[in-house]
């Protein structure tokens, strides 16, 4: 239930813009580091994938063999959503089989563009049309730009709850990082995962009170509206 932009500007600026119905989606999906690379981990979200994607990336690796190494030894690989830009502006996406409708990825000259649980395949259309047509925007409001008209065109199927803009440019920090975490409100705050509860992994760890992804899990009880779903270690 997220989709995301991931791009590359002509200055070798990286963005990505990302938007779900799930609490404070900036925290654990959107990563990127300047002069090497962006990626979005989304689905069955795997914050692991971050901190050895980008450090492929900083070695010359392919996108396409970043996902590779990534993802294949993931035993939740199917259940997972990922898409990375390397500093050449190449792009590569894997989205599992069992990520929920609609779900997939699209791609252009220096951008990608993924998300699942979404009202349809004219969300992510929509965010790359924007996109490619906004190029006399400034880098970050072209961005936001595209994620308002993959909203427009119906977003995350279930609603609207989080979204963030991170953008690195020359530095080891961040050059905006903007981020709405629960615009319904504070009410909802561990909604779905009551602070101190353990939840566990697929492979058996556990970490107390975090809500680690963005789609359901077959096995789980919960609502159809209020999700907690497990984070696999990889």
């Amino acid at each position: 239930m997220t989709w995301s932009l991931l791009a590359r500007d002509a200055g070798g600026a990286f963005g990505i813009a990302i938007a779900s119905r799930f609490f404070a989606v900036g925290v654990l999906c959107p990563h990127a580091r300047s002069g090497v690379g962006a990626l979005s981990t989304q689905a069955l979200v795997n914050p692991l994938y971050a901190e050895p994607g980008l450090l492929l990336l900083a070695q010359g690796t392919p996108p396409d063999e970043v996902v590779r190494m990534l993802t294949q030894g993931d035993a939740g690989r199917e259940h997972r959503q990922l898409h990375v830009i390397d500093g050449r502006g190449r792009v590569a996406a894997h989205t599992g089989s069992a990520c929920i409708d609609w779900c997939g990825h699209v791609a252009g000259d220096g951008y990608s563009v993924a998300g699942n649980m979404l009202a349809g395949p004219q969300v992510l259309h929509d965010t790359a049309s924007a996109y490619e047509r906004s190029g006399s925007l400034p880098f970050a409001e072209r961005l936001l730009a595209a994620l308002e008209a993959g909203d427009a065109a119906g977003g995350d199927k279930r609603g609207k709850q989080a979204a963030a803009l991170l953008v690195y440019t020359t530095e080891d920090y961040p050059f905006l990082d903007l981020r709405v975490d629960d615009h319904i409100g504070t009410d909802r705050l561990g909604q779905g995962a009551p602070a101190g509860r353990e939840v566990a992994g697929e492979d058996g760890a556990h970490a107390s009170g975090l809500q680690h992804a963005d789609h359901g899990q077959p096995h789980r009880s919960a609502s159809d509206d209020d999700r907690d779903v497990a984070l696999s270690d990889v």
